[in-house]
């Protein structure tokens, strides 16, 4: 067996185990529950550093 065909071989094999590892990290993070946004009440940001910042863009 050549270089060229064992080199294929070996990187063959890590993408096979890299596709393996994400599907199951993806039915792991699936199998948590159901994702829900953050509640919007914890999120604070003052008006008049709003206001600020769109005033020195004019």
């Amino acid at each position: 067996m050549n270089r060229s065909k064992l080199i294929a071989i070996i990187t063959g094999a890590i993408s096979l185990i890299l596709a393996i590892a994400y599907l199951v990290i993806v039915q792991i993070i699936d199998f948590r529950g159901e994702m829900l946004p953050a509640p919007q009440s914890q999120l604070v940001l003052p008006v008049a550093m709003i206001s600020s910042v769109f005033s020195s863009y004019s």
